[in-house]
């Protein structure tokens, strides 16, 4: 009989891991790892890792897998956090969750497992399918739209892919939960995680104070009408809408106002009404650090659809290269084009890289 091959599990506490859990234990050798990449105190608002833990290891001993736990807070600091708060003094609005599957999950993580616990493979709940075809991996959408998670793994590549399973990506997430539910995971009914890896989007501006003095600084609009004060232009980010408090001035018409811009050299946040101003809409973008999951699928000038944030829908255009990245322009103006944002490359179903917005190309 053959020795089933070990895989070690990234358990967060939640349904999508617990779920994936039990799916791999039908093939493999499956053991759990719970990963602390923050040192924040656990009693604190803004991190719920101590419930999460708990949650883990109940739902391993449900399943009869060992735990493993392990502090990778230094190495988050070191390679996430400080890179989210140096992008933030420039103005610019970053994605940790992104910088922390690339450097996190599937580098320290994927790195740990394989060289100390003697792991064939790692393992996450992300909905994604890891397509193997002709010896080249390929990383697929998930089959439920609405939870395909591909946006956040376009920094994969072919090694790590080989070593990497996602046992969800043809799952829905009501399946999920209905699986849960019948094994008697009492995580079924748990919310999902959102936003940065450790903190909640309530508090969100309210963490970032403590890293960033309050430094107020003039509103004004793109006629150089000043209309208010904000608190500190890293609260902001292209496209904002709710927190300006400048709704209802007299003289202007009711539309909403907008961030259309920051001058981070004299504190100033500049707006504009409307979502589709002409201020806030590009035709293109320019994108570095690129990385490219599968070559094969390449051919310049690439004709294929992007996502400039996960939430948002995919939009066709060209993406050129040039020295130092890409050049992208778009079949029609896209709003709210936000540098430190990622831009994620889509063939059909099929995610085929990204990389990070460094300028975007205004509507002339």
């Amino acid at each position: 009989m053959l020795k089933k091959k070990k895989v070690i599990i990234g358990m967060s506490g939640g349904v999508d891991s617990s779920v994936s859990a039990w799916l791999l234990k039908k093939k493999y050798k499956v053991e759990g790892l719970f990963m602390k990449n923050w040192e924040e105190d656990d009693n604190s608002k803004y991190c719920n890792s101590k419930k999460d833990l708990q949650d883990a290891k109940n739902v391993c001993k449900s399943l009869n897998i060992f735990l493993h736990i392990v502090n990778f807070s230094l190495e988050y600091w070191e390679s996430v956090f400080k890179n989210f708060l140096s992008e933030h003094k420039k103005g610019r609005t970053p994605n940790p969750d992104i910088l922390c599957n690339k450097e996190i999950k599937f580098k320290i993580f994927l790195k740990f497992a394989i060289k100390y616990l003697k792991a064939d493979y790692i393992s996450t709940g992300h909905y994604a399918i890891n397509h193997i075809r002709n010896n080249s991996n390929f990383l697929l959408k998930g089959i439920d739209k609405k939870k395909d998670q591909s946006y956040f793994l376009y920094t994969l590549n072919q090694k790590q892919l080989k070593k990497i399973l996602f046992p969800l990506g043809c799952f829905t997430k009501s399946r999920v939960r209905f699986i849960a539910k019948k094994i008697n995971l009492k995580v079924y009914k748990k919310k999902d995680s959102t936003g940065i890896c450790f903190i909640q989007p309530k508090f969100y501006n309210k963490f970032l104070n403590k890293y960033f003095p309050n430094n107020p600084g003039l509103i004004i609009t793109k006629n150089n009408k000043i209309i208010g004060k904000h608190n500190g232009l890293f609260y902001y980010t292209l496209g904002q809408r709710k927190g300006l408090n400048i709704g209802g001035l007299k003289k202007y018409n009711n539309a909403p106002w907008y961030v259309v811009d920051k001058d981070i050299y004299k504190n100033i946040l500049i707006v504009d009404q409307g979502f589709n101003n002409k201020n806030l809409l590009s035709i293109g973008l320019f994108a570095n650090n690129i990385n490219w999951i599968n070559k094969i699928l390449l051919n310049f000038p690439l004709k294929c659809k992007i996502k400039i944030r996960y939430s948002l829908i995919e939009h066709k255009c060209i993406i050129k290269k040039i020295y130092n990245g890409v050049k992208i322009m778009f079949s029609s103006p896209i709003s709210s084009i936000t540098p430190g944002q990622s831009v994620v490359f889509y063939l059909n179903n099929v995610c085929l890289g990204g990389g990070i917005i460094n300028k975007r190309i205004p509507l002339l």
